[in-house]
């Protein structure tokens, strides 16, 4: 079923992309103990930007949502973590989907770029060490998605 990339220690967080899952992300996300930070739903598969808060709780994740297939890596590096959250809300952009993530109602974008509530979503610390305050902190998000490195 799963292909993993790393191992999945507790508190580390893992880029996961998740193939063929059949199941409600939320109660999944609850029962298999996992934080999600970023996420872009797609027809085909969904990208994930997680935290375990159990070692292994990627693959319990996929379990529970009935997923085909399951890739994960690991992403050490706060500058990665801030560009891979971009990476996965620009997905439906570069899908040709959308002009602006915004505009795609499945992703976290509007959440951590506008400030939309979105019960899947809990900000990570380096994304709020953005700024000192929850507008700022979107704010430099947003300005991070006008860089040419973010595309």
């Amino acid at each position: 079923m799963s292909r993993l990339a790393c191992p999945q220690p507790a508190g580390i967080p893992l880029h996961v992309v998740l193939r063929g899952a059949r199941a409600g992300l939320p109660a999944a996300l609850q029962a298999a103990d996992c934080v999600v930070h970023a996420y872009a739903l797609m027809a085909t598969h969904a990208h994930l930007l997680l935290t375990p808060l159990c070692a292994d709780g990627a693959s319990a994740l996929a379990r529970r949502l009935g997923a085909s297939d399951l890739d994960a890596s690991p992403v050490l590096a706060r500058r990665y973590l801030l560009a891979c959250m971009r990476y996965i809300e620009l997905n439906p952009v570069r899908a040709g989907l959308v002009r602006h993530p915004a505009d795609f109602r499945w992703s976290s974008y509007r959440a951590n770029a506008l400030g939309e509530p979105d019960t899947l979503v809990t900000p990570h610390a380096a994304y709020c060490a953005l700024g000192r305050n929850a507008e700022a902190r979107r704010a430099a998000y947003r300005a991070s998605f006008r860089s040419r490195a973010s595309a």
